[in-house]
């Protein structure tokens, strides 16, 4: 995993280490840190794929404002993964267009 463990501004304090998936592969975060944050420890810099051009994007502006981190997150798409807190057992996807919600029958 790659972290920051020193800012010169920012003071970071990981919580407890939790398990979440993505794309059914089972990774480590903190908990309550943002989901991007913890992809991005792991390596994942593609988070979803733009629906027109299949574009990728990932991780952008960070603050919630635009939607290059948007991703399915326990079955709900357009998560803004930059701002949402990780929890231990998440399924996290790549979104591919504007996403949908999964059929259930």
């Amino acid at each position: 995993m790659e972290l920051i463990k020193e800012h010169p501004i920012l003071d970071f304090q990981h919580r407890r280490k939790v398990v979440f998936s993505f794309d059914g592969q089972p990774m480590e975060g903190f908990e309550d840190e943002p989901i991007a944050m913890a992809l991005h420890a792991n390596g994942v810099r593609v988070y979803r794929e733009t629906q027109e051009m299949h574009r990728p994007r990932g991780f952008f502006c960070a603050i919630g404002k635009c939607s290059s981190c948007f991703m399915v997150v326990d079955d709900v798409p357009n998560v803004r993964t930059c701002i949402t807190p990780l929890k231990a057992g998440m399924r996290v996807e790549t979104q591919h267009g504007k996403g949908r919600i999964p059929d259930r029958a």
